[in-house]
């Protein structure tokens, strides 16, 4: 009797203990923009874009100006979030386009749903999951990729995607419903809320124009592309606090890589694109850095150096700037676990780290485990303080000491030989590990033939 009383006791404690910290776990929104540069926000200083909702998450929140993702292009950028390791362990080092072009690139046609997935694991922990806006972990021309319901994903609408397409301006509008529903339920959520701006074609609300009428056209179409993804932003804020969940709900707001730029002048233009329609074109692609070096593409810090403001009242610090603390894409999908409650497998190895802490305001300092890139036309390194930025053939590199030269100016590489041939060598051991050619349900019957 005295044992069978002993395991009550212990029963009873482990699930009063799981439902409290069950109620305790967050809502997540994470609101992951399309191109949208580091100095493209107010509180960055922009001088003519206007952006006060996600100026009201910086000084309600933790604005982090030492984020990266984990490509300076889309579709491995938000591998790297849904999966938490470095694109290029599924060979994903570019955007998914056509089936041909894959193949040349000897890429996969789509993520593989049978990778181990940020929105799986919080559905399997009881979160309801969402995405709403751009997907791009496939393309749209490929019909026979899978849906986002094979990702485990409760509720979607989505483009750059298999089936039906969205409207791009229609996010918001379906999330705030799946918000009332869930709350009813009395499920968490998680919503991946992927917005289409600023990314080509800009899709302008004439009315918006008006607001900006004493800049250049170019100019005015790309604040009031900019403006019209803010208002959105807004009332997903406003919808939070009508409902009542604004305390209890984390809210972060980044970009899947830097501002996209004409190489050349190019002139103002109408585009088409085969997902969201007709809009202005590069013309109109005025993002700007904050004085990072380059732009969208790139694996220096305008490319991969993006806006990340998180706001959880009550938890986050509200109203900092936090320069110390090295943030990465690939760190997401432990931290919202950890968040969650979540145990991840004992199998699964994720290239990032919970950030739980500094989120929290919590000071970690420099950072020990190392990030990679790869793409197409070269690789990254961060390691401590250093960061190396080198071509596939390791020919030409420079490094830069990130805590002291966030911006890249000085190249140190000659000055600290050793540390640059160590670096190297850190990537060479690294590319190792990785796959020669994509595995797995990942190729279109469209092929013509498998991946060499």
């Amino acid at each position: 009797m005295l044992f069978m009383k002993i395991l009550q006791s212990i029963y009873l404690f482990l699930f009063f203990s799981s439902v409290s910290f069950g109620d305790e776990r967050p809502n997540i929104i994470f609101i992951f923009a399309d191109d949208w540069g580091w100095g493209d926000l107010g509180c960055h200083g922009h001088p003519y874009v206007k952006t006060p909702n996600i100026d009201r998450l910086a000084e309600e929140g933790t604005d982090f100006h030492r984020f990266s993702v984990a490509s300076g292009v889309c579709s491995p950028s938000r591998t790297a979030v849904m999966t938490g390791h470095f694109p290029a362990r599924y060979s994903i080092d570019g955007h998914f386009a056509w089936v041909p072009s894959n193949q040349k690139r000897n890429m996969p046609d789509w993520l593989n749903p049978q990778a181990p997935l940020l929105t799986r694991f919080l559905q399997e922990a009881g979160y309801a999951t969402a995405h709403y806006g751009k997907w791009h972990l496939a393309n749209d021309m490929i019909p026979d990729s899978p849906l986002p319901s094979a990702y485990g994903i409760d509720e979607y609408g989505a483009f750059n995607c298999a089936g039906p397409q969205m409207f791009v301006h229609d996010d918001v509008k379906m999330a705030i419903p799946f918000i009332e529903r869930s709350h009813e339920l009395g499920k968490p959520f998680f919503i991946n809320l992927w917005m289409h701006e600023p990314h080509t074609p800009f899709h302008v609300d004439p009315k918006l124009l008006n607001k900006f009428s004493d800049l250049d056209e170019p100019d005015a179409i790309y604040a009031a592309t900019l403006y019209h993804a803010d208002l959105r932003i807004g009332e997903l804020l406003n919808a939070l606090d009508r409902i009542g969940l604004a305390d209890n709900t984390l809210v972060i707001f980044s970009s899947d890589n830097g501002p996209a730029r004409s190489v050349a002048a190019a002139p103002l233009a109408l585009t088409y694109d085969s997902a969201t329609g007709l809009g202005y074109g590069i013309g109109a692609a005025k993002g700007i850095t904050g004085g990072r070096r380059k732009y969208k593409g790139s694996l220096m810090e305008g490319g991969i150096g993006v806006p990340f403001i998180a706001r959880w009242p009550g938890k986050i610090p509200a109203g900092k700037v936090d320069k110390s603390n090295f943030l990465s894409a690939v760190d997401l999908l432990p931290t919202f676990c950890e968040l969650g409650g979540l145990t991840l497998p004992v199998d699964y190895r994720p290239d990032g780290v919970s950030q739980v802490s500094a989120l929290m305001g919590k000071e970690k300092g420099t950072r020990e485990k190392p990030l990679f890139w790869r793409m197409s036309h070269g690789y990254a390194m961060v390691h401590k303080q250093w960061k190396l930025v080198s071509d596939r053939k390791f020919s030409t590199f420079e490094l830069f000491d990130l805590v002291a030269d966030p911006l890249e100016s000085k190249d140190l590489s000659k000055l600290n030989n050793e540390v640059t041939q160590n670096l190297i060598g850190m990537i060479k051991d690294w590319t190792k590990s990785l796959p020669e050619n994509p595995s797995g349900p990942v190729f279109s019957s469209l092929r013509a033939e498998p991946a060499k």
